[in-house]
Parts: C-alpha cells; structure tokens; sequence
C-alpha cells in the first residue's frame, strides 16, 4: 500500500452579541452551515472535530477608565481533514464564504508519518556512528560504548509550492490575495540525535 497526503485544516470561528446565548447561536449557526457543505468535499463526520465551544463577557475601558461591558464573545474551533489535496483551495474558500472567522493554520500530514519518523530517527543514528568513527579514526581511536545519548528531535515540513505562507487566513481581512495553488504534496521528514561515545585509543 503506498503513502497517502492528506491535509489538516484548523479554523475558527467567533462572535460578539449582546447575550451570551446569542453569541453562541450565531457561531452554532455559522458552524452548521459549514458542517452541511462538507459533503461536497468527500469530508464525513469522523474527519471533522467541531465540539467545544466557549463563552466570556468582553470589555472596554470608557470615561475615567471605568470598565464597560460591550458583550459577550463566543469562539469555536473546528478541525477538518480533507483527503484529497486538490479541495484545499474551494474548501477554504468555502469556509470563509460561510463567516468562518479564520483558518488560522493548514498542515500536511503522510498515512504513514510515524513509521516516516522512524526511518528518519534510524537514519540519524546510523549517521551518528558513521561520523563519530570518523572522527575517532581522525585521532588514531575508535569508538566504544555509548556514554550518553541526547534528545532526539523530529520534524516535518509539508511543502505546498508557491503558497506556503497560509497561515492566518481571515474573513475580516477581506478577500485573501493568493492564486490558490496548493500544489506540490511533498513532505520533509527529519530527526536529530547527539550522542558521546567512549573512545578506545589505540
């Protein structure tokens, strides 16, 4: 089975009204409306988190700095999986036509991420070894046991081509300026390791 690209798209969506449960009805409201469109973008339900919702009062300070209630603001957070990279674009497009406030990031994902992440890590142990020999040879030693090992860290870069700044995408910002290419489903694992070994001196 080969390795399939899928994206993760993270909105949000908010409002501000007099009440607190006019707040929240109208970012339900708005939330809804996106939910019943998904079908068009071969999204179900299992590829969609949309379950909390939270609610506070929102001030200002007025005359004599004295604190002034200008409502309450309700937030949602949704995250949207789509498999096929190509609906990206209308699928943006499509959230914000429904008010959703912002896509505040866009991730590209592999089917096979963790199994990616280890051949990475074994990669960056192999070449560990290779250039502590290396460097133990250099100074007529070699190497032994391993005294420690540091932190590895993992990352992975999803490249997207011309487009790769999308982050933040709001509706309040107006129509976004970008051409809605999204094409190169590429991805970059990498890991790191620091490790000390013990020298064996000839």
């Amino acid at each position: 089975m080969g390795v399939s690209v899928y994206t993760v798209v993270y909105l949000e969506v908010e409002s501000l009204k007099a009440s607190s449960a006019e707040a929240k009805n109208d970012v339900d409201d708005r939330v809804n409306k996106l939910l019943l469109g998904l079908g068009k973008f071969n999204v179900d339900e299992k590829n969609v988190s949309a379950s909390s919702i939270s609610t506070a009062p929102e001030y200002s300070f007025g005359d004599n700095e004295k604190r002034v209630l200008d409502g309450y603001r309700a937030s949602r957070n949704l995250k949207v999986t789509l498999n096929n990279l190509e609906h990206l674009n209308a699928f943006m497009d499509f959230a914000l036509s429904v008010q959703l406030d912002e896509i505040t990031r866009v991730e590209l994902k592999s089917s096979k991420e963790a199994e990616l992440k280890n051949e990475a890590r074994a990669l960056a142990v192999a070449d560990a070894k290779e250039r502590g020999s290396l460097l133990a040879n250099a100074f007529g030693a070699t190497i032994g046991k391993i005294y420690s090992i540091g932190s590895s860290t993992d990352d992975s870069i999803g490249r997207y081509g011309a487009n790769n700044g999308i982050e933040r995408i709001g509706s309040r910002m107006g129509k976004p300026q970008v051409t809605g290419q999204y094409l190169q489903e590429n991805m970059v694992f990498s890991a790191s390791i620091s490790v000390v070994f013990d020298l064996d001196v000839k």
